[in-house]
C-alpha cells in the first residue's frame, strides 16, 4: 500500500509548498550572505528642527531690516539738518542782498532828486531795478513755501541749486546796476560838482540844501544811549557810539518793524524805505560825541506834513 502522506509531502516539496500544518508558504533560503539595510541620510532633519531654523533666519532678517531702517532714518535726519542750515544761510545772504540793494537804490533816488536827473537818465536803472526786485521776491517766496511744506531732501537740493543760481544772477544784476550808477556819478561830477556837497554838515548848510532841493529836512538830537526821538512816523534810537572811529549804531522803527543800522560813519548817508513814500528817506549824522549824536532826516516833499521841518521850524531863515 502506497504511503499517501509521503507522496503528498513529496509533491509539496517539489512545488515549493509547506506542509498542511504550515501557516503559509515556505520561504526559499538565501543563497548568499544577508545584506544590512541602507544607512539613514546624515543631514536629515525633523519637522521641529526645520521650524526652529526658519525662526532663526527670520530673526536675523528682522534685525538686518531694523538696522537698515535706523541707519536710513539717521542719515535722513542729518541731511535734513544740513539742508536747513544751508537754507538759513541762503536766506541770510538774500536778506543781506536786499539791504545792500535798498541802500544802493535809495542813494540813487535821493541823489537824483538832489541833482535833478531826468526820466530818460533814470529809465534803464529803474527797469533793471524792477527786474531784480521781482527775482528777489520770487526766490524768497519759493524758499518760504519749501520750508512750510517740509520738502524732502531731494526737493531741498533742487531748490537750493535753483536759489543759488538766482542769487548769482541777482549779484550780477546788482553789480551791473552799481557800475551804471558809478558811471553816472562820474559823468555828473564835472557838470554838477561833487556829490558830497549834497550832505549838510551844519545847520546853515542844511537850510541852504532845503532851499535848493525838492525834499523836506528834519533835524534831530539824541543826547544819550538808548535815547529816542520821533521824526514824522519814524522813531530813532541811539544804541552805540564809537568816537575813535567816528561811528555810530542806531535802530529805526517804522512800518511796525525795527531796522538796525550798524557802525555807520559820520556824514555817511543812510537810506531806508517807508511805506507810502515815493522815494527813499535819508538819515545823516553830522555830529558825534561820546554818547550822543545829532543830524537830520530828509524825506520826499510833504511826506511828513504835520512835522515841522528845518524851514518851517525857523520861519526867519
Amino acid at each position: 500500500m502506497v504511503d499517501k502522506t509521503n507522496g503528498r509531502d513529496t509533491a509539496h516539496a517539489m512545488l515549493g509548498l509547506g506542509s498542511a500544518g504550515d501557516s503559509g508558504p515556505s520561504q526559499p533560503l538565501a543563497s548568499g550572505p544577508t545584506q544590512a539595510p541602507p544607512p539613514a541620510a546624515p543631514w536629515s532633519f525633523s519637522g521641529g528642527q526645520i521650524l526652529f531654523l526658519l525662526v532663526i533666519v527670520l530673526l536675523i532678517l528682522s534685525g538686518l531690516n531694523l538696522y537698515l531702517v535706523i541707519t536710513v532714518r539717521q542719515q535722513f535726519k542729518e541731511n535734513a539738518s544740513k539742508q536747513a542750515d544751508q537754507l538759513d544761510l541762503l536766506t541770510r545772504r538774500m536778506d543781506s542782498s536786499d539791504a545792500r540793494y535798498a541802500q544802493l537804490r535809495g542813494q540813487f533816488q535821493v541823489t537824483s532828486e538832489k541833482m535833478g536827473f531826468t526820466e530818460q537818465e533814470l529809465s534803464r536803472a529803474r527797469t533793471l531795478a524792477a527786474s531784480v526786485q521781482k527775482q528777489q521776491q520770487e526766490s524768497t517766496q519759493r524758499l518760504s513755501d519749501a520750508i512750510a511744506k517740509k520738502a524732502s531732501a531731494d526737493e531741498m537740493n533742487k531748490l537750493q541749486a535753483d536759489s543759488t543760481t538766482k542769487f548769482g544772477t541777482l549779484s550780477g544784476d546788482l553789480a551791473g546796476t552799481k557800475a551804471d550808477l558809478e558811471a553816472t556819478k562820474q559823468a555828473l561830477t564835472g557838470a554838477k560838482g561833487e556829490l558830497s556837497g549834497a550832505i549838510a554838515k551844519t545847520h546853515d548848510e542844511l537850510v541852504t540844501l532845503a532851499h535848493r532841493t525838492d525834499r523836506d529836512y528834519f533835524e534831530f538830537s539824541l543826547g544819550r544811549k538808548n535815547a529816542r526821538q520821533k521824526v514824522g512816523t519814524v522813531m530813532l534810537e541811539l544804541t552805540k557810539t564809537n568816537p575813535k572811529k567816528n561811528q555810530f549804531t542806531v535802530n529805526l522803527y517804522f512800518d511796525d518793524k525795527r531796522t538796525e543800522r550798524k557802525d555807520k560813519a559820520v556824514n555817511e548817508p543812510v537810506y531806508f524805505y517807508v511805506q507810502g513814500a515815493s522815494s527813499a528817506l535819508e538819515l545823516v549824522v553830522n555830529k558825534l560825541a561820546k554818547e550822543s549824536i545829532s543830524g537830520y532826516v530828509s524825506a520826499p516833499k510833504g511826506f511828513f506834513p504835520n512835522t515841522p521841518n528845518v524851514l518851517t521850524a525857523r520861519p526867519g531863515v
